[in-house]
């Protein structure tokens, strides 16, 4: 990975953005919409959005890096962050740290483990994570609470709630449902279905652009000038905890292989966006509406695998031969 005490090339930045915007508009591969949220079913999958946010503020775009999209589970990065402050490290006796080796949405794996998610990206934990912010916010508190994280971290420009995508979520979530039901009965869930169900469709809903997916993830990229001054801070620690399961989880079933192609953190959704974050070095933002067999986006991991490549951002350092 780049040595964060050096500067960042921004021109190499431009000329890599560029580039692969151009290469991710020529492909011939764009992968399947969802079919799972009636909302998103019609979205047309040739679009393409790019932005990165460098920790020195500079913005380099590419593509529809403008358009808004909805962020789907990437809006579970937000709550377990507000959970994490909230509760601390209690909240890991509801909810484990690891992957989980089923679909993201498997009801056998939760019995399995008698009602306790093995993470908190997969869909059971992330709606355990929210039953805990309404047992301590409110269902609408919950809510209101993710969005003015949100409308911090974009320095208070307008982002909507899609109440289209919100009410496909709602009426196609009889798994979800089933999921809170199952954890309820043993002793895992307290607050109401409904509620939570509430909180949790409309975070989803939540619409971006790559632009300002971007910079709502400074508050996992910055760590300011010297790390080590910071590593009592309890922000920073957070943020570490966290992206060390967008690593390890952040693209369900596909997170080893993302692991190895692109080598950075990240969380993905099915509306075809995905966060990443370069420690202390950048905050990147990709859209592009097909997905691959795993439900992330094709074209995102694509033009993200590209990226690592040439700029050598990967955490796990340069691959470069030459």
């Amino acid at each position: 990975m780049q040595d964060s005490s050096r500067p960042i090339d921004l021109d190499e930045v431009e000329r890599a953005v560029a580039g692969i915007t151009e290469q991710m508009r020529a492909s011939e591969q764009w992968g399947e919409v969802s079919t799972r949220i009636e909302a998103l079913k019609e979205v047309d999958t040739h679009h393409f959005g790019m932005a990165i946010l460098t920790r020195d503020g500079d913005i380099v775009a590419g593509g529809e890096a403008d358009t808004p999209f909805s962020i789907q589970s990437i809006s579970k990065v937000f709550s377990l962050e507000l959970a994490l402050e909230a509760y601390g490290d209690e909240l890991w006796k509801r909810v484990g740290r690891e992957p989980s080796g089923d679909p993201f949405n498997s009801i056998i794996d939760l019995e399995r483990h008698e009602g306790h998610p093995r993470n908190p990206f997969i869909n059971a934990g992330a709606l355990v994570v929210i039953d805990m912010l309404v047992e301590k916010l409110g269902g609408e508190g919950e809510v209101t609470a993710v969005i003015d994280f949100v409308s911090d971290l974009v320095d208070g420009e307008g982002f909507g709630i899609n109440e289209e995508v919100a009410r496909s979520d709602e009426t196609g979530g009889h798994l979800n449902r089933a999921l809170m039901s199952l954890a309820k009965h043993f002793g895992n869930f307290r607050c109401d279905i409904d509620q939570v169900m509430d909180a949790y469709v409309h975070q989803c809903a939540i619409e971006l652009s790559c632009r300002q997916l971007a910079r709502v993830g400074r508050f996992l990229m910055l760590e300011g000038p010297d790390a080590a001054s910071n590593r009592g801070d309890p922000a920073r620690c957070r943020a570490r905890r966290i992206m060390s399961l967008m690593m390890t989880c952040g693209q369900y079933d596909g997170s080893g292989d993302f692991a190895y192609r692109v080598g950075l953190p990240a969380k993905s959704g099915v509306g075809g966006g995905i966060l990443a974050i370069v420690p202390n070095t950048a905050s990147i933002a990709v859209w592009a509406p097909g997905l691959d067999a795993n439900g992330n986006s094709l074209l995102g991991t694509l033009a993200l695998e590209l990226l690592t490549d040439r700029i050598e951002w990967s955490v796990f350092g340069g691959i470069r031969t030459q």
